[in-house]
């Protein structure tokens, strides 16, 4: 009996927290490739989840000298014009109105010469006012490009902020990292020791988890992240925004893992990533040192990786059984790769909504008890 009231409070305390809209707040290179664009519009596909307060532009180790606010607005015009029908599907979609007046830009420099007395930006001064906010719930600070324009802002509350001060925002942040693309991420982690980070370590992608959204890798399905699959579930024939999709150069979203696991589709919780869901499965550890700069994603003249100085929230390694082959695999790209159909499929069921009616797309279901929540107990009758 003691075990099942600590399961039915454990399920109770999951769905209250997956009840709990998140906050959240985007840095992105925009325009370095295009992913960004991809993983924007997949992004406000899923706004009305969440309590977006923020969408900057910043620089990274792929476009340093360029911010590209511009690229942000273009795609919330295209939103503007489906987000009347995505309404009549599921309630909360901001106005197009209410998100460009978020978008933010950092500055046009790269990594570290970013952060420094003298380096404020309207990107940095809006982080920080939305920590400063009256709101007691996390920030998730969703990073697709470099972190600069965050560790401005941290590096100015430390110091402007009383230490206590300064720990009760700090405490707010979840930052999730697209790997290191630039060095203020490393910076981060190093100065400030107690912030929430979900990162693969490393300038270089050899060994993040992120790469399980599309890439190739053993054992994954590569039908549905095809330029083909997009094509028909996509970018064709779904309204504007929609067509605001750009087509595949690089690699499909690789951005996108950085929200994933907020998404409530009742499979996660986003503040224990060790449960694992679509965004990746990560563990609280210092790891040991890798170099990164290796294997297919070798450049030269990168920045060196460096060592780890405190735990963060990294690669962890699930063993699946392929939907394709029906072999095992084993290593941290299976934590997500593993959901690709699941995620894909939701993806272009939000789609559909861009452009029918209700009663001709698919919803996500609806739990419902086939009886009374509160069974009417037969009274007891003296043998």
């Amino acid at each position: 009996m003691r075990y099942i009231f600590i399961l039915l409070l454990l399920c109770f305390q999951l769905q209250a927290s997956s009840q709990q809209r998140h906050r959240v707040i985007v840095l992105t290179d925009i325009e370095a490739d295009p992913d960004d664009a991809q993983s924007l519009v997949r992004f406000l596909l899923y706004s009305n989840q969440w309590d977006v307060e923020g969408l900057i532009a910043t620089t990274s180790i792929h476009q340093k000298n360029r911010v590209a606010p511009e690229s942000i607005h273009k795609i919330i015009a295209a939103y503007d014009k489906v987000q009347p029908t995505l309404l009549k599907h599921e309630p909360g979609y901001p106005a197009s109105a209410e998100l460009k007046a978020i978008v933010k830009k950092g500055l046009a420099v790269y990594g570290m010469e970013g952060v420094g007395e003298g380096k404020d930006s309207e990107g940095s001064e809006w982080i920080i006012k939305a920590l400063e906010k009256n709101d007691e719930r996390p920030l998730w600070i969703s990073v697709w490009g470099g972190p600069n324009t965050l560790a401005q802002a941290l590096w100015k509350i430390r110091k402007t902020k009383s230490a206590k001060e300064a720990e009760r925002l700090y405490s707010k942040l979840r930052i999730y990292t697209i790997s290191d693309q630039d060095d203020s991420g490393p910076w981060i982690r190093k100065i400030f020791p107690n912030i929430f980070y979900i990162v693969t370590p490393g300038y270089n992608y050899t060994y993040a988890t992120w790469l399980g959204i599309a890439f190739p890798v053993p054992g994954s399905n590569t039908e549905v992240t095809s330029n083909e699959w997009l094509a028909k579930n996509i970018q064709q024939a779904h309204g504007p925004l929609g067509a605001a999709y750009p087509d595949v150069a690089y690699g499909m979203e690789g951005d996108t893992p950085a929200f994933l696991s907020l998404i409530n589709n009742g499979l996660n919780d986003a503040e224990h990533p060790n449960y694992g869901g679509w965004g990746g499965r990560y563990e609280l550890y210092k790891p040991p040192f890798q170099d990164s700069n290796t294997g297919r994603f070798k450049r030269e003249n990168w920045p060196k990786d460096e060592p780890e100085t405190r735990p963060i929230w990294t690669n962890a390694n699930d063993s699946v059984v392929s939907k394709t082959d029906q072999k095992s695999y084993v290593g941290n790209r299976e934590t997500i790769w593993r959901w690709r159909e699941e995620f894909q499929n939701d993806f272009a069921a939000r789609m559909d909504w861009c452009t029918k009616e209700y009663k001709d797309a698919n919803h996500p279901p609806v739990p419902a008890l086939a009886h009374p929540e509160i069974k009417k107990q037969e009274p007891i009758r003296a043998m």
